[in-house]
């Protein structure tokens, strides 16, 4: 292999766009910008590494990156896939030891997180999928450690603990997804959304699935932590909305896909995703969007905090409605009256046998 950062589809030309890049069509990919020498006690000391290969896709995330960085510098690669950002973000991954990989998105075709997927050179067999704005705890790198030591399963869900406004949310755990798995087998749900304009080069809610093999669940949450202030939250859940208008118009169209009693054997993960066809039908969601985050999921013992995230997830929820009825307006949607009623049994097209469970509103 030429290197975890280097392309399947041709090798990188030092100091200018892969070779692969004519033949790519809609993508392509930089030249891997090299390893920078590692600051004093950037990396881990190579016996000390464990065999996994974190990948960090990141845009203009200058802010978040450094304590991402630093929380994985114990793993045996580190791949920051980047779109070109105007910021800082390539150089503070160069000057940690990390590979820099970028992407161009043309506004079709696979984005970020699957696209890494499929063409980056992996050279271990694992890989774990990273946010820039969360970071490895401690107590969860030794988990990591031991499930790739081990090799008992072939993926492994994580949890994710919020902190919103200087505070951990409790009412946003348990947020599983599935993030540590052998590459190989893996690969991003496909909802039929990714081509929408305004929804940025990297899947919104689609989730990592597993053709295959055994999941396990780790007990300790990656942390979850924008340092970019609430600005950042609202414009990415601005474009979060968008692409949820035609998740729910999608669902909408079809059977919920499964009975009472198919519903009862289902597993969490799988049983939240049915749930979530129920949800599309229901009146009045942003208000029981607040009901549910602020009661049932006890946000009220999260202080002030906690009653700014459950009433932000109420406004994130009307901006779904207000674009659901603009695009029935445009006559892109059938009216909510005339939507079928949640009742199916035949399986639904897009629900896989593992996937995440868990949505992006950090």
């Amino acid at each position: 292999a030429a290197g975890t950062g280097a392309a399947r589809r041709g090798a990188p030309i030092p100091g200018g766009e892969a070779a692969g890049d004519v033949g790519e069509g809609h993508h392509a990919m930089s030249a891997r910008l090299g390893n920078l020498p590692a600051t004093p006690g950037a990396r881990a000391p190579a016996a000390a590494r464990v065999p996994l290969t974190v990948v960090i896709c990141a845009r203009n995330e200058e802010e978040n990156l450094p304590a991402a960085l630093a929380s994985v510098r114990w793993a045996e690669a580190v791949v920051v896939v980047d779109s070109r950002s105007p910021d800082r973000t390539a150089a503070i991954a160069l000057d940690a030891g990390a590979e820099v990989v970028q992407f161009d998105y043309r506004g079709h075709g696979p984005k970020k997180q699957q696209w890494a997927l499929d063409n980056l050179d992996f050279r271990t067999d694992w890989v774990l999928f990273l946010a820039a704005d969360e970071r490895v705890p401690p107590e969860l790198r030794g988990e990591i450690a031991e499930a790739v030591r081990a090799g008992s399963a072939d993926g492994y869900c994580l949890d994710r603990e919020l902190w919103f406004m200087g505070r951990s949310l409790r009412c946003f755990r348990p947020n599983w997804g599935l993030r540590l798995f052998r590459h190989r087998l893996a690969r991003m749900e496909d909802l039929g959304l990714r081509d929408l304009p305004g929804t940025g080069d990297i899947e919104v809610h689609e989730h990592f699935v597993l053709d295959g093999g055994r999941i396990g669940y780790l007990p300790t949450p990656l942390r979850h932590d924008d340092d970019r202030g609430l600005s950042a939250w609202l414009d990415r859940h601005n474009r979060y909305a968008t692409w949820e208008a035609h998740l729910y118009r999608r669902f909408r169209r079809e059977p919920v896909g499964v009975g009472p009693l198919g519903f009862l054997r289902l597993d969490p993960v799988r049983r939240k995703r049915v749930l979530r066809r129920i949800w599309v039908r229901l009146p009045c969601r942003p208000l029981l969007r607040f009901a549910v985050w602020y009661g049932a999921r006890r946000g009220f013992l999260d202080g002030r905090q906690g009653f700014y995230f459950c009433a932000l997830m109420a406004w994130y929820e009307l901006a779904i409605s207000a674009k659901l009825f603009e695009l029935r307006g445009s006559g892109g949607l059938e009216s909510e009256a005339g939507t079928q009623a949640a009742g199916g049994h035949a399986q639904p097209s897009v629900s896989p046998p593992v996937d995440q469970g868990s949505s992006h509103h950090g």
